[in-house]
């Protein structure tokens, strides 16, 4: 049973915004960054193999590692929270994602205009020029657990693509930042899903939002920072409490 002045705040609300973060997709397969490694990758140190300078380094070992994450991302399929926050687009005046994922599964469960703050494993780049590679359509096979790939070359420069996604050390997109910024300028409701709330400067997203006056709602299994100035927090899983809250905001409708 959901808060009544729960409800009603978001079906009143004029732009909603949804925050996800690692949590989301982990319920739909994909192992979040922190505990990505398994089998032969145990071996390896995800954030060290996050950066440019372990790109430099060793160009195989970090594309294998990325494309090994990019085949898990591409056989896993949105799950029911996914499929939930494109439901609550349907009953609200605006709602806009912003995500921490550098999967598509927003997309593919049909949520259009996605922020993704921290790129994306789908959108390669040159690592000299940085213009965009475009992988095939085609699904490969995954790559064997810790296996080396030498990474494609840029068809420009003739450079070394790396992965689409921000690396340590490397500041967000300046595009994709300010775009948040607008978004969180303008928006009456954050919902913030499956996220830490302790990477930064993406934490700062829902606290910037309570400064512009919005109302934070918090769904998450286990507490976080962002308990505290949350108005709601919704203990559990973003598949389970997601289709039951959008059902409730049509019944009450």
């Amino acid at each position: 049973m959901f808060d009544p002045n729960l409800l009603n705040t978001l079906r009143k609300a004029r732009h909603i915004v949804v925050f996800t973060g690692a949590g989301v997709s982990a319920e739909s397969g994909i192992p979040t960054f922190r505990d990505a490694q398994t089998g032969l990758w145990k071996q390896f140190n995800a954030t060290r193999l996050a950066s440019p300078q372990a790109y430099r380094t060793d160009k195989a070992l970090v594309w294998g590692w990325y494309e090994w994450r990019r085949m898990k991302a591409l056989k896993a399929v949105p799950n029911p929270a996914h499929l939930a926050i494109v439901a609550l687009a349907e009953h609200a005046e605006k709602l806009t994602v912003i995500t921490q994922n550098v999967d598509d599964l927003h997309e593919r469960a049909g949520s259009a205009g996605v922020v993704h703050l921290h790129g994306s494993l789908h959108k390669p780049r040159c690592f000299a020029c940085a213009r965009p590679y475009e992988f095939s359509s085609d699904i490969p096979e995954e790559p064997e657990d810790g296996r080396r790939l030498e990474p494609p070359r840029c068809v420009h420069c003739g450079g070394s693509i790396r992965p689409g996604v921000v690396w340590f050390g490397e500041v967000l997109s300046k595009t994709d930042w300010l775009r948040a910024e607008i978004t969180i300028s303008n928006c009456d409701v954050l919902i913030s899903i499956g996220t830490s709330s302790l990477v930064w400067p993406a934490a700062q997203i829902p606290k910037d939002a309570i400064e512009h006056g919005a109302t934070i709602i918090q769904i998450n299994p286990d507490e976080t920072a962002l308990d505290k100035i949350a108005r709601y927090n919704l203990r559990g899983k973003a598949g389970d409490i997601l289709p039951r809250l959008v059902e409730a905001i049509k019944t009450a409708g």
